[in-house]
Formats: C-alpha cells, structure tokens, sequence
C-alpha cells in the first residue's frame, strides 16, 4: 500500500513538473522519497532522505492513496497528517516552478524549515526561515501581550492559501488574465518601465506590474513573460540610490513607490538568491524603511520619521514581510511598532481612518489596515474582525451588475488589491462570498484592449492591480501565503 501511495504521489508531481515543460527524476526506495539531481534540484536537497525527514511517509495506508489521488489538486485539503503533506507537497512543487534556478522535486517537503510538516497547522510560507518567525505566531507576536490591554489569541485559524473553492479559477478568468498580461507587454517601455503622465517610469507601477506577471510564474529567465519581468528588475534596480531608496527622479512622494519596488525585490530574492545585485538593493531598502519609520510606528510620504499614515505603512509592511520571508532581517520592535500604529487608526465603526488624528472611517485603507496586521503576524484580533465586517457592510462586490459608479470610485483598484488580500488571508466564509462576486466584477470591466483603467493614475496601474487580484488562487507568490 505504501509503494502504491508513492507511485501515485509520484504521478501528480510529475503532471505538475510536465505541466510547465520541466523534468525530474523523482526515486521511490525502500527507505523513502529520496529526491535525485536532475535538470535542476536545490543541491541541498540532493540524496535527502525524506522518510527520515517525515516519520509519516511510513505510516500510509490504502485511504491515504484516495486522499492523494482526489485531493492533492483538489477542492479541499485532507485532514490525515500524511495526506495533508501530499496536499501541500502539491502546492509547493506548483510554487517551485517560479524559482529560475532551483526545482525541488519531491512529494514531500525537504527544506529544514518544514522537517515538522504534518505538526505546523496553519501552513506558513516556504520562504519564512525558521529563526524569523517570532513575530508572526501567536505565542510572540504583539497580539499575544497584555501590555496594550489585548486578549491573547487562543488559536490561529486557517485562511483560504489551503482550502481552495470549487471553480475558484474559471475559463473566462484565464482568458481576462492572459490578455490582462499581453496588454501589460503592450504598455512597458523600452527602458523597462510602467506609467503614464505624471506616473511615468515609476518604479511602484512598474514593480506592481512586474509582480502581476510573477502572479502566473513567470520570472527572469522563465514563463511567456519572463522577459518583461527582467526588464522591470532592471529598470528598478537602475533606481537603487545609496541611500537604499527605490525612486524615479519626478517621483512625488516616494515611499509608496519604494514600498512596492521594495516588495517586488522581496519576491524576486526569495525565488532566486543568486543575483547580488538584488540582495544588495534590498537590503539598503529594507534599512531605509526601518530608519525611516517615526515614533508612532507608521510611515509617510518621504523617508524621514516625520508623520505616518495607514496607506504609506502598509506598503512598508508588506515589504518588509516579502524580505524577511527570503531571509533578510528584520527587526521585530518595528514590526511590533508598526501593530501598534495601525491598530490605533481604527474607529470604533470598525473601519480604519487616514491618520492617527480622528477622522472618519473609508473602506480602502480600511482593506489596507486589516492586511497590516495580517502581514505583521497578528491573524486573531477583534480589530481584524470588526475591520472585516467593516468591508463586508461598505464595500461588497457587486459581481456582474450594477457595478458602473462603484467601479469608477476613486482608489477602487487600491482599495480592492488589499481586500482581497484581506479575505483571503481571513478565509473561511469570507473568502467563499467575496472571491466569486469581487472576480466577476472585475471580469465584467475588463477594457475590450485587455486593460483596466484607473482613472487618477492609468491604465498599467489598474490592470497590475485587477491582475493581482484575479491571481490570488493561484497561490504562486509566497507573500500572500501566512
């Protein structure tokens, strides 16, 4: 029963390696998966011996080759230890295809930080090494203190980065995301850049763009599109100054741009580590973020501790996340710093204001608020559920109709990047009600050239930002995973 197993795991890791035109030699043994050299295997990983690395692979029975077989690319993940390892194998294997230089190719995990799989519930990310994950579980992060007067988290629920829907993906997504993707060919320049008018070669479009296309996996030197997300790396590293700042010389208010340009690096360095012109640009970026960050724990429009708004922090936040889960360090009295600025901009509507100072409540940096705190490792907090329900009351999709004046509103396509963010990291129902209607929205306003048009900063803006969205379920970018 157990070689049975094996062979069927091996059959689904292979489809997906087929899938994206890759081979690999993948050897079932009397002692265990044993991941072998092949086109490209992570050298660390050649010759592991994974049943020693997952006691579990033993321990299979017939049930658990049912489980691998309908489960593994299927709706829901199995809740046997050993089945749900086949479960995430599949998806790993799927994330690996974006690493230009590595594939590891094995059933089950073998990178030390997954050595306890079966025993870490809810999954976190592949990218996040072992000895950075203090902030982000319950027992170290800030929500887990009493010095605020907040109620520990008793548990950690899952979000949707395992559980996906049925028909998450449909044919008529696909069709809207490949033209999405030849109409961002269409939009870049030669110099590698994204914008228009006063958006012009900016380094945030141009690296939102770039991640749009990394949605797929597609990365330097690999994928339909590869080659438009190297001349987006090159252009943003061409705007690496001294100082760590990613800017573009007419950029107005700069940490925005940097903040996103920030996090495409993060992505980039974490699926290929072997560019030190990478490395290099991001950690100078990371340490200008850190320095920059003012005494209420937020972040403004320009790199100096000054003033703070929820909008600004946000993009500092998810970039520092993106780099520390490739293994650059970050300080947690920041990220613990950054918790308490955000948390401090919440109404008691639920909904998030601009500032510190009392002001009413919007539901774009509403979305932006609650995924601060996602990102920054708190995952159970009444401030995460009253921000949600907040969402939920003012800002629900409309699916296919009715949606012309709640389309055309301003920071819709911001506002929308981090809800579904929001409600994919929460899960659960959420997720269900809010991934098909805010999907088929988007579809519907889909421009005939492929494009979606923000009406304040362009249309390659608006289409990164529809195009990031609708690529959520593909789970490729490990900055959406917990």
């Amino acid at each position: 029963m157990i070689t049975h197993a094996r062979v069927e795991c091996r059959k689904l890791c292979n489809l997906i390696l087929s899938r994206h035109f890759l081979k690999s030699v993948i050897i079932s043994t009397t002692t265990g998966w044993i991941a072998q050299p092949s086109a490209a295997v992570s050298p660390s990983l050649r010759g592991v011996d994974l049943k020693s690395e997952f006691p579990c692979s033993a321990s299979m029975d017939a049930t658990d080759t049912d489980n691998i077989k309908s489960r593994a690319c299927g709706v829901s993940p199995p809740e046997s230890d050993v089945s749900l390892t086949m479960y995430h194998a599949s998806h790993h294997v799927m994330r690996q295809m974006s690493r230009p230089s590595e594939l590891i190719v094995s059933p089950t995990f073998a990178a030390p930080a997954f050595r306890t799989l079966a025993a870490q519930r809810p999954f976190t990310s592949h990218l996040v090494p072992q000895d950075e994950l203090k902030p982000t579980t319950p027992k170290q992060s800030v929500n887990s203190s009493t010095e605020n007067g907040i109620k520990p988290a008793q548990s950690v629920t899952r979000g949707a980065e395992n559980a996906p829907l049925a028909e998450e993906i449909s044919p008529k997504l696909e069709e809207a995301v490949q033209r999405g993707f030849e109409s961002l060919r269409r939009l870049q320049k030669s110099d590698g850049s994204f914008g228009q008018g006063r958006f012009g070669e900016h380094v945030g479009i141009t690296s939102l763009c770039a991640i749009a296309l990394m949605a797929d996996g597609n990365v330097p030197g690999r994928g339909e599109f590869g080659d438009c997300v190297q001349k987006a790396l090159d252009f943003v590293l061409s705007h690496s100054t001294e100082t760590g700042l990613l800017v573009s010389d007419d950029t107005h208010g700069p940490m925005y741009g940097h903040g996103f340009a920030t996090l495409f690096l993060g992505e980039i360095y974490g699926m290929n580590q072997d560019d030190d012109r990478v490395r290099d640009a991001l950690v100078r970026a990371v340490q200008l973020i850190v320095s920059s960050q003012n005494d209420e724990g937020g972040w403004r429009y320009n790199p100096v501790p000054a003033d703070a708004d929820v909008s600004v922090t946000i993009c500092e936040i998810m970039a520092l996340r993106s780099a520390r889960n490739a293994g650059i360090k970050v300080p947690k009295s920041t990220i613990d710093d950054a918790i308490r600025y955000v948390r401090s901009c919440q109404n008691d509507d639920g909904g998030f204001r601009y500032m510190k100072e009392v002001s009413g409540s919007a539901w774009p940096r509403t979305a932006a608020g609650i995924a601060s705190l996602f990102y920054a490792g708190v995952y159970e907090d009444q401030s995460i559920d009253r921000g949600l329900d907040y969402l939920t009351r003012n800002a629900f999709p409309r699916g296919t109709g009715g949606i012309g004046v709640g389309f055309a509103q301003q920071h819709y396509f911001y506002g929308h990047y981090y809800a579904v963010q929001a409600m994919y990291l929460a899960g659960g129902e959420r997720w269900k009600n809010w991934w098909p209607a805010i999907r088929d929205e988007l579809i519907a306003k889909q421009n005939a050239d492929g494009t979606w048009t923000d009406q304040q900063v362009g249309e390659a803006y608006g289409t990164a930002m529809a195009l990031i969205v609708l690529q959520m379920p593909k789970r490729y970018l490990p900055i959406f995973q917990r």
